[in-house]
């Protein structure tokens, strides 16, 4: 017999079975603690409606007298709590007052109380009432009987009702405080764990293919998942899986992008959370969730268990500012570390962590048994960028003269999120300049809205202000042009951008290490902008203050980090482990403060000098290059060839690069996409 079949709303046959409900099985509602809520409620409405029902109708001593005691239709009086006097007419006299009497479902009953007033005393009402009677006779006797009634209801409801409420906006806050506690709100789950579970009913669709770069990474990270997946190959040899893995990095490298593929490809089931998920108001919550969490994994064995950002409770005990304080996120640490590789053997539990601050991280955290393996995940270099590159680049309708090795070259010290935003920025521009497809230039505009900030064409200078700041922005491009260890120009500009009134853009050189003679170029290139104020105007102005930022903390980490000063000698006073973050002693004497102090002095004074002497000596080119700079508001690579001529050293340099494609020429890029 075929399945049966409903529509929905919009017309779409839906059939009788569902997953949730395979073959159309009656569907029976779960048990909710709120169902006991309504039934309380409407039991309150029920019971008030029905103490409140047959309520008599309230009148006055002057209509009682006047009219029921002189007409004879009063049965009797009942004086309740000698304050109130209920009235119950005679049979019947009823149907006389029954337009008065029609209430709705508030009608007083038949046999009464029909009305009732309010007396101010009981002696009173008794006077007035003998009198009424003598004034009309036979027909004004009535029965006089006097009742003390408690309402219970009441009485309960007003001893009760302030508690109520209180005990309402207590358990309110409660359940607010720990909703995202893994039991759904319920207060008695406070300390349970808040990890995600990823299982083979909700598995993660990211793998290894979708993480360009990072071989070194992946390969560390491979190895753990395909012991989860065939762990008699090491067994067999004696070995055994790591405990524990610790992704360091920079932000947006893809510490995380790691984890999510390895929960998408180890067939284990994976536990995420953040390591603020921990951290709680109340103390102990943070050990709780701990204890909980790793109760979970031992069940689901053998698993991962990820934290993401674990410096939040990973950091080194007995350096937290709070002097001394019972600290919760020490608890919380202390918890960790004994379910990590305590007393008790955690076996197929795998910890995955990431940070980028690891220099302040516990060592007892970091030792061997807890965190095996380091696995540092850093900045990609220019084939690391391609492959990134070709990873974000599918999705997009790129232009015929989109070259990726020149994508990946114009993007030094770019992580993959960076990456990802280019290509992103890219695309927005493209459609905001209605393009049908991403053209190169497109993404030259988004390169420089990441790193300079937005365009403000319409920001207010003065003439004198922009001289000024075209001269700035022509001693930085003709002295970097001129030195053989600055990095090579590519593009000046002085439209406004973000907070700056001119920017220069340089294509690093790509280095593991850098010397005296690089550091020593790249101060005298970051002074040019300074000495050509000086040069040409005789006078300065606020304009270099981020140039003498950097210039100062580069001549001190000379000095102090890399032991480059002849006088201060072969030492650092730089601390890798990040142990004295709250001390509050320098790590060398006065005197020698002294000395640092004169040396960087000193190394900024010669830079400085060899920066005004470059500008002098090329003065004229310097003054076509501002003045052409004011023309266009734009220069390039191309106008400081024809300016100073090409860079004999520029060459050498091109050679050693990884990629010697020809930028000029697109690459088959459609084909490289579909190779990665």
């Amino acid at each position: 017999m075929a399945e049966k079949e409903t529509k929905n709303s919009v017309g779409n046959n839906i059939p009788k079975g569902n997953k949730k409900n395979p073959g159309g099985a009656k569907f029976t509602p779960k048990f909710n603690p709120i169902y006991i809520y309504g039934i309380l409620l409407l039991a309150f409405f029920a019971i008030n409606y029905y103490t409140n029902s047959g309520t008599p109708v309230e009148t006055s001593w002057q209509e009682v007298k006047n009219t029921m005691l002189k007409n004879g239709d009063i049965a009797k009086i009942v004086v309740v709590n000698k304050s109130q006097s209920d009235i119950f007419l005679k049979e019947g006299s009823y149907e006389k007052y029954k337009s008065k009497l029609d209430q709705g479902f508030g009608s007083p009953a038949k046999v009464g109380p029909h009305f009732f007033f309010t007396i101010g005393s009981v002696d009173v009402f008794e006077k007035n009432l003998e009198s009424a009677q003598a004034e009309f006779g036979d027909n004004a006797k009535v029965t006089l009987t006097y009742e003390t009634r408690v309402n219970y209801f009441s009485e309960v409801m007003g001893w009760l009702l302030f508690p109520l409420i209180m005990l309402a906006i207590w358990f309110w806050f409660y359940r607010r405080m720990s909703k995202g506690g893994g039991g759904g709100g319920n207060i008695f789950n406070v300390g349970k764990s808040q990890a995600k579970i990823f299982d083979k009913e909700s598995r993660v669709s990211t793998t290894f293919k979708e993480v360009a770069g990072l071989a070194e990474a992946k390969q560390e990270i491979e190895e753990i998942v395909e012991f989860l997946k065939n762990p008699d190959r090491y067994t067999k040899l004696g070995g055994k899986i790591p405990k524990g893995a610790l992704l360091v990095g920079p932000p947006g490298t893809g510490k995380t992008l790691l984890a999510k593929a390895v929960a998408g490809e180890a067939d284990v089931p994976f536990f995420s959370m953040s390591g603020s998920d921990f951290v709680e108001m109340f103390v102990g919550v943070g050990a709780s969730r701990v204890r909980d969490l790793f109760k979970q994994a031992k069940e689901k064995a053998p698993c991962i268990v990820f934290i993401d950002e674990i410096d939040a409770i990973g950091r080194a005990r007995g350096r937290n500012p709070n002097m001394g304080s019972n600290d919760e996120r020490e608890n919380t640490l202390n918890q960790l570390l004994t379910e990590m590789d305590g007393f008790d053997t955690n076996s197929g539990v795998i910890i995955l962590g990431a940070t980028n601050r690891a220099d302040i991280l516990d060592r007892a955290l970091m030792r061997a048994g807890r965190f095996d393996r380091q696995i540092h995940v850093e900045l990609p270099d220019v084939i690391d960028r391609k492959e990134i590159f070709l990873v974000h680049l599918r999705p997009l309708t790129l232009s015929e003269d989109v070259n990726v090795n020149f994508l990946a070259k114009q993007t030094p010290g770019f992580s993959g999120a960076d990456i990802a935003n280019v290509c992103n920025e890219a695309a927005l521009i493209a459609a905001r300049k209605q393009k049908t497809k991403v053209e190169k230039q497109d993404f030259l505009d988004a390169v420089d809205r990441i790193v300079g900030g937005l365009e403000k064409k319409n920001k207010i200078i003065t003439a004198d202000e922009k001289a000024i700041i075209a001269y700035h922005e022509a001693g930085h491009a003709t002295v970097s042009w001129l030195l053989e260890h600055a990095h090579p120009l590519v593009k000046v500009t002085i439209v406004p951008r973000g907070k700056a009134l001119g920017a220069a853009w340089y294509l690093p050189e790509e280095r593991q290490i850098t010397t005296r003679e690089q550091m020593l170029d790249e101060v005298c290139a970051t002074l040019g902008g300074r000495a050509a104020e000086t040069v040409v105007f005789s006078k300065i102005s606020s304009g270099a203050q981020n140039d003498l930022e950097k210039v100062t903390k580069t001549a001190y980490s000379m000095i102090c980090y890399f032991g480059m000063s002849d006088k201060v000698g072969n030492v650092s006073y730089y601390d890798s482990s990040g142990q004295s973050d709250y001390s509050f002693n320098k790590p060398y004497s006065e005197k020698t403060a002294e000395l640092i102090d004169a040396e960087i002095k000193e190394l900024i004074d010669i830079a400085f000098s060899r920066a005004k002497d470059i500008l002098i000596k090329n003065a004229e080119g310097h003054k076509q290059l501002a003045e052409l700079l004011l023309e266009r508001e734009v220069i390039f690579t191309e106008d400081m060839e024809h300016i100073f001529g090409p860079r004999p050293w520029g060459k050498k340099k091109e050679e050693d690069n990884p990629l010697k494609e020809d930028d000029t020429q697109p690459t088959s890029l459609e084909s490289e996409i579909t190779k990665v």
